[in-house]
């Protein structure tokens, strides 16, 4: 079933300096709860030089996790409208699942109101090498000509 088509790109490369835009401005209530853009929500890597980039071009904020595995080895918190990268992906092939919503909870690892649960179909390969490491960018947004499916994920069986 598809839910959504977007763009998903891979290439090997010299990776670049991270980059992330800054959202618009919030009132000190909501800066207060809502994690900052490119906050690590979770981390296991440690050495790698893959990198990953997530645009979110959504009204909604939005969770992406790496799983190597059968293991979480990364959550990237990515505000609406914005966009994050990391730069520490070890090598590996990985599946990537997303979560959207809105009011972010840091304790329950939720979003407590519109969530919806996605995962793409197609997972991510990370190689390195002497002079290259892999780059992925993942688009969240619906995109005209977009590469990538993606399939919904029970709320249980997302790895939170």
């Amino acid at each position: 079933m598809i839910l959504t088509s977007v763009l998903l790109t891979g290439y090997a490369a010299t990776p670049a300096a991270a980059s992330a835009q800054a959202p618009a401005a919030l009132s000190s209530v909501q800066a207060a709860s809502r994690p900052g853009n490119g906050t690590l929500l979770y981390d296991r890597l440690s050495d790698g030089r893959g990198t990953v980039k997530i645009k979110n071009g959504t009204a909604k904020d939005a969770v992406v996790t790496l799983v190597r595995g059968t293991s979480k080895a990364l959550s990237l918190y990515v505000r609406a409208r914005s966009t994050a990268s990391v730069k520490v992906v070890e090598d590996g092939t990985y599946s990537v699942y997303f979560t959207s919503g809105h009011r972010f909870s840091t304790s329950k690892r939720r979003f407590a109101k519109s969530a919806v649960y996605q995962r793409f179909d197609r997972k991510l390969k990370f190689t390195t090498t002497s002079i290259s490491a892999t780059i992925w960018t993942l688009t969240l947004n619906v995109v005209r000509g977009g590469n990538a499916r993606t399939s919904g994920v029970n709320p249980k069986d997302f790895p939170a």
